[in-house]
Order: C-alpha cells, then structure tokens, then sequence
C-alpha cells in the first residue's frame, strides 16, 4: 500500500521492486521505532477533525477504538510494516481501515505525509531526549558521588601532558559532572527546538480545511506549535541536526573521560585499576588487562562527534519545501541515540568499580607539582611575585627543591571548595525543564 498510489499498475514488477528496495531500503526498519508516534499523532489529528466538523462523533469514536487498539498492538510487539507497503503511516492507515471500515479512510483528511512525517520524528526526539537526560542523570549522580568520596585524594594535574600543580580525584570527577550539566544545557537548547508542534503544515503550505492547530498542539503536549507551515516543513532535518549537536557535546565529555581512564590505567601512571573481570586480557600476554570497554566508548563518542557534519551535508544546497533526502537522517540518528545512551550506561557501570589509588603524590616523581605552592607562599609573605617565581625556578634548576605538600586551596571550585552542591542546583535546574509534564 502507498498513500500516493492512484489506481494505475506498473507492468514491470522487477522494475517496481528495484525502484522500492532503492526508495525504501531498511527504512521500514526505523519507521517501527515511530509507530506508537504515528497512532498518538493520529488520535490527536482525528480527535481535532471532529472537533472541527470533518468528523462525526460516532466516526471518531471509531477511529478513537481502533487507534486504541493499533496502540496495544504495538506495545504488545504485534504489529509490522506489511510487505508491499510502503511505511509506518501508510500501515497505520491500512489497518485502521482494515478493523474500522470506510471511516479509516478519513483519518488523512487535512495531513500530509511530510507533517505526518515530521510529528512522528519530533515526538520520537521530544522522548529520546528526555531518556538521554534521564541516563546523563544516573551518570551525574555517580560522578558527583566519587567526586565528594576521593576530594581529598590527590592526583597529578597535566598541562600539554606535562607535570603542572596538585589535583585531586574530586576535581577530576567533579569536572565531568560539570561537563554534563552543561552538555544537558544543549540537550535542552534542542528538546525546546524539537518540542513544537508541525501537524497542520501539510506539504508544506498548509489547508483549506478549518484546522485547529492549538487544538492539536495541546493534545500533544507540545509547548508550542511553528507556526509557519512552510517553516514547519524546513524544521525536518534542522530537528535532526540540533538533537545530534545535542548528542555530541555529551558524547565529547565521555570520550574525553574514557581517554583519561586509559591513559590513568597504563601502568607507568597506575591512578586507577578495575576488576579484571572488566578488562580484557591478551592471547598471548598473560599480564595485560586492557581497556577495551572505555577504548569503544572513546571510538563511539568520537563517531557520534561527526554526526552533525554528516546531518549538515545531507541537507546541503535543498531549496525550501520537502525534498526525499530527509528519509536518510533517520539512518544517521536513530542508531546514534541508542549508542550514546549505551555509553553513557557503560561509562556508569565502570565507574561503580573503579579502584582508586591513594598515595599518588607520595612518589618522588611528582615533587615539583608543588612549585607553585611554595610561589604563592613567598608572594604571601611579601615577595613580589616575579621574583618568587624566579626564585623557585632556579632551586628547580639545582634539583634541591623541596616543599611541604600541605595545600590551603579555598575559593569556589578549587581542591579545598569542590562547590559540588552549586554544579548539582545548576543540573537539576536545567533536567527538571527537560522533564516537566
């Protein structure tokens, strides 16, 4: 079944089929993660055709009966895209025909595919986000909670991978939890882009029926519709590539945490260890436990990364108005939404069993970490602070530096005032917005 077939055969049926496997490909695939989509546009857009005139009350509770029991279908895993039809809407349609009669053949009434369409990937990524801010919570929570356990629990900090000044695992920690409070800055900038309601555009021009688009706007939840109808339509892929920039700021502030743990697991730094249960060993070195669940995170997220230039490609140079290139984003995005959410499970999974060293510091090797310390204590006692500074570098040069390890870190955000309970009330700010309603 296709929604835009009119009566006419095409004779050559290998022809058809070479056309549909070009046109269509895996595409039914992803349209089945729209289905529960398609059936809430579909109640909103039949409830509003009633409320309109262009149904009867005794349709639309037919409507209303079959869609309900579409809707159970799917949640029960009972439902397919049929061979031979052509995507989600067109089986939606068929087989609310099918159980309800001529009536289903009035739920089309007012809607295009391309709105039909669009609604579905914005109800999809409106949800999607919302689980993405739901995983990033489950992961901040963890890191705040290692961040506060280890604050006092030093840690080589690095400039340029050199030696630079004391840090400490609270930092490092609370750094990443930061890190997501602001990456669900983004996942908000696109769930509020997502979270406006297309249905009523039609093709793009909108209809010469009496459409109540608040009406519909409402039923779904949305917080407000676009309200231009050839706007609405140019928001078909720009949803897309704002919820995979989303995806890529989270997915940077993983890969850039899964690298530190490499690099702090490789044996000549030796800050933090896992179960060997939770490593991988060699086929034919007996001693290696290697890394390989955060070495995938890193490869994943640096995949994710490109997705926004892939998106910003695939829409290169189109006019306004409706173009069949749009179908791939699904391909683009779909995958990557459940990637990231793997990998932010698996980054939290990790994390509950990691081994943290406690004597770092205590190593020779680190003893100029403390350079700027023993700086700042002279500039304290009223030496200015060049000449302190050359001080202290010429006791280096002379290798007889030596310092008390002691640290007074205090202001907001340093070693001795983590200010984790101000990183917390600015996610939680930003997650409760995601999640209202």
């Amino acid at each position: 079944m296709k929604l835009w077939l009119q009566n006419e055969t095409i004779s050559d049926s290998e022809l058809l089929r070479k056309i549909e496997r070009f046109t269509i490909g895996n595409d039914n695939q992803f349209d089945m993660q729209l289905a529960i989509c398609d059936v809430q546009g579909s109640l909103a857009h039949a409830r509003m055709l009633a409320s309109v005139g262009l149904l009867t009350d005794e349709e639309w509770k037919t409507l209303e009966a079959g869609l309900t029991w579409i809707m159970d279908e799917i949640r029960r895993g009972q439902f397919c895209i049929e061979d031979g039809v052509e995507d989600i809407h067109s089986q939606v349609e068929l087989t609310l025909t099918r159980c309800c009669g001529e009536v289903g053949k009035k739920i089309h009434s007012g809607r295009s595919r391309n709105d039909q369409a669009l609604l579905d990937i914005k109800l999809f990524l409106r949800q999607q986000l919302r689980n993405v801010s739901l995983d990033m919570e489950k992961l901040f929570v963890s890191l705040i909670s290692l961040s506060e356990k280890h604050k006092k629990t030093l840690l080589p900090g690095y400039t340029h991978l050199q030696l630079a000044m004391p840090s400490s695992f609270g930092l490092w920690f609370g750094a990443y939890a930061e890190s997501l409070a602001d990456d669900l800055e983004m996942v908000e900038a696109a769930f509020r882009i997502v979270n406006k309601n297309p249905l009523g555009s039609g093709a793009g021009y909108g209809s010469s029926f009496p459409l109540n688009r608040g009406m519909t706007t409402e039923l779904l939840g949305f917080s407000q519709m676009n309200y231009n109808v050839v706007y609405a339509q140019m928001t078909r892929g720009k949803s897309e590539k704002m919820t995979a920039v989303a995806l890529a700021a989270v997915a940077s502030t993983l890969g850039r945490l899964a690298m530190d743990v490499c690099l702090y697991m490789n044996q000549n730094f030796g800050f933090v260890s896992f179960p060997r249960e939770l490593t991988t060993g060699s086929s034919i070195m007996p001693h290696k436990q290697n890394p390989d669940v955060f070495e995938l995170i890193r490869a994943k997220c640096n995949r994710i990364q490109a997705l926004p230039n892939e998106l910003t490609l695939l829409q290169a140079n189109l006019t306004s108005g409706y173009h069949r290139d749009m179908q791939l984003t699904k391909a683009c995005l779909f995958p990557a939404i459940q990637e990231l959410k793997d990998c932010l499970e698996m980054t939290g999974l990790m994390l509950l069993h990691i081994k943290i060293r406690e004597d770092i510091l205590s190593d020779e090797r680190y003893k100029h970490l403390f350079t700027v310390e023993y700086v700042n204590e002279l500039v304290l006692s009223g030496m200015p602070f060049r000449d302190a500074y050359h001080k202290v570098g010429h006791v280096v040069k002379q290798n007889t530096f030596e310092y008390n390890k002691e640290l007074r870190h205090t202001h907001e955000g340093s070693l001795g005032n983590l200010c984790n309970d101000k990183i917390s009330e600015s996610f939680y700010a930003v997650f409760r917005r995601i999640n209202a309603g």
